[in-house]
């Protein structure tokens, strides 16, 4: 193992040591790296912005391959819109202050998201009303298995709610997204009634763009989910738990409660509000680890935690759910060398 520490590199400032460390600043550096690993059955870890990802305490004892590539290139356009493509190691919320600013319409209200653009199609990132599955056209893969490079379509991708056919499987390296978006200086219809409400309209209007991110970063900075060096309570993943999507027979025995409609006739819940009717407050503290006491799905570091602190905390928090409502939550990060 190197000295390397892998908390270096996550948002949450946690992780053992890494075996070695890989910069891939091009892509093809990036792809010779992960086949060359491939060829010689050596264990691999991949990396953007860290932002979705809990690393054990033991670290990870392979190479960890850092995707540093930059680049947003548009690849097609006419009168409606562009076609963008933008490099997997370019950070995020650049890519999106980048299409504001060119009157690209489709991205505004994934503001403030941390991590990288290739990271974003694994868990189909999404936030106040809008996933990455709405804009994205095609993804740009390297399979290890048939050692070529694909482009793969939205159905090829097989998105869901928070998932893919990336998420926990490294069978593909994102190598670079296609996003399809308008050419307007409006936002997209705002779907999210709490963004339609401090917006002071409804839902299905539409803002300035400018305005759809400036409010988007400053609820998202309300609720600890826009990094800062300086406030612990971004010391996170954002959310831990996905909220939990339940059979609507299933549902209709649990009682009052607030929920949204799901697909096929299932009810979504807000994974929040069952941690916090289950006795866990914002700020309910562990060993070094906290809930944030900004937002209750926010598992945070306090600067003196561990992996293992951290996840007994999620454990705690899952069991308590369970037997207050019999629902179980599931973890929106990747584990690495560790389980919840």
């Amino acid at each position: 193992m190197t000295d390397t520490s892998l908390a270096a590199y996550t948002t949450l400032r946690l992780g053992g040591h890494a075996g070695t460390v890989t910069n891939a600043v091009h892509t093809d550096e990036a792809v010779a790296a992960v086949r060359k690993a491939t060829a010689e059955g050596r264990p691999l870890l991949v990396l953007a912005g860290g932002s979705n990802v809990v690393i054990g305490d033991s670290g990870f004892d392979g190479e960890v391959l850092l995707l540093r590539d930059r680049g947003v290139e548009v690849v097609g356009e006419d009168a409606s819109g562009v076609l963008v493509r933008v490099s997997a190691g370019e950070p995020w919320d650049d890519f999106v202050a980048y299409a504001v600013a060119n009157g690209w319409s489709g991205v505004e209200c994934l503001s403030g998201i941390p991590g990288a653009a290739g990271s974003t199609p694994i868990q189909n990132v999404g936030a106040y009303g809008q996933e990455v599955a709405h804009t994205i056209e095609a993804v740009h893969a390297y399979d290890r298995i048939a050692d070529e490079t694909r482009v793969m379509s939205p159905a090829d991708c097989g998105f869901g709610y928070r998932s893919s056919v990336f998420k926990h499987d490294d069978r593909h390296l994102v190598t670079a997204v296609d996003f399809r978006l308008a050419r307007s200086a409006e936002s997209a219809p705002i779907r999210y009634a709490e963004l339609a409400r401090t917006l002071g309209g409804s839902a299905g209007d539409r803002v300035p763009l400018r305005q759809a991110r400036d409010t988007v970063l400053k609820l998202r900075a309300g609720k600890g989910m826009v990094l800062d060096p300086e406030d612990r309570d971004t010391w996170s993943v954002g959310s831990f738990f996905t909220n939990p999507v339940v059979p609507a027979e299933f549902f209709a025995t649990l009682g009052e409660m607030p929920h949204w409609p799901g697909a096929d006739g299932t009810v979504k819940i807000p994974a929040a509000w069952l941690i916090e009717q289950s006795g866990f407050p914002k700020g309910y503290a562990g060993d070094g680890v906290a809930i944030s006491g900004k937002h209750t799905l926010a598992l945070t570091n306090r600067g003196d935690g561990s992996t293992a602190a951290l996840l007994d905390l999620a454990r705690t928090i899952r069991d308590g759910v369970r037997a207050r409502f019999g629902v179980e939550l599931h973890p929106e990060p990747v584990l690495i060398n560790c389980a919840l």
